[in-house]
């Protein structure tokens, strides 16, 4: 059974959401704060964890930080304010996605079941290959794990599915519209926000200098590639 860890400290969410993914399967634990869900996320396996932003003792981005440190569980914010700036700062803190508030539990359900389908399939065919590499950058995707040079790159589920797609693609260029569709799983809506901001984070990640990237390029106007080594 997958298990979904909701964290706010509007009770009244806590338990709608509650009633919704305990209708679909889903196995349900709450916490109140991002303290809670930290020490949660450390004990529970988790498949996707649904985090509001501003709540006492810890907020949702600073738990969202820690649990970072040690999962790539998928994390969808939870959040009144609808700027463009704050699902950036989300998003570039380890979000895999972001619903504002007032939100329709149906389409927060929607979303939640995107993202476990993705964490627990994605890449799970047998007939490709366990093992791609470029250089020094390698990922096994039956391990899940990234690695530079024999470093390990800590990568979330997003951010590792990006990769994973264009080192499927060695050398050819993509667009952010064809990462937004292949790795969300859902037609393109301001796909480009979305998809730079994770190449910014992943490159931090895997380039020794993420200002003259050596696996990660832009090619200006059309899209990304990883470069075949």
């Amino acid at each position: 059974m997958f298990q979904v860890l909701v964290c706010d400290d509007d009770e009244a969410i806590l338990d709608a959401a509650a009633i919704y993914l305990k209708s679909e399967g889903y196995a349900v634990l709450t916490a109140k704060n991002g303290k809670e869900a930290v020490e949660l996320a450390a004990k529970q396996p988790l498949h996707c964890v649904i985090m509001d932003v501003m709540m006492p003792v810890m907020d949702g981005i600073a738990a969202t930080v820690k649990i970072r440190e040690r999962s790539n569980v998928p994390i969808i914010f939870l959040s009144a304010k609808s700027e463009d700036t704050d699902k950036i700062t989300g998003l570039g803190l380890g979000a895999d996605d972001y619903v504002t508030k007032p939100f329709s539990p149906l389409e927060l359900l929607a979303r939640v079941k995107s993202q476990v389908r993705r964490y627990t399939m994605f890449g799970a065919m047998e007939t490709k290959p366990s093992v791609l590499t470029t250089g020094g950058l390698s990922l096994d995707t039956e391990a899940h794990l990234c690695t530079v040079d024999g470093e390990e790159v800590r990568l979330t589920a997003t951010e590792y599915k990006i990769v994973e797609y264009l080192m499927r693609n060695l050398g050819k260029t993509l667009s952010s519209t064809q990462i937004y569709e292949t790795v969300w799983n859902e037609n393109a809506f301001a796909s480009d926000k979305t998809v730079t901001v994770h190449i910014r984070r992943i490159r931090e990640k895997i380039e020794i200098d993420p200002k003259n990237p050596k696996y990660l390029k832009v090619v200006w106007g059309i899209g990304y590639k990883i470069e075949k080594i």
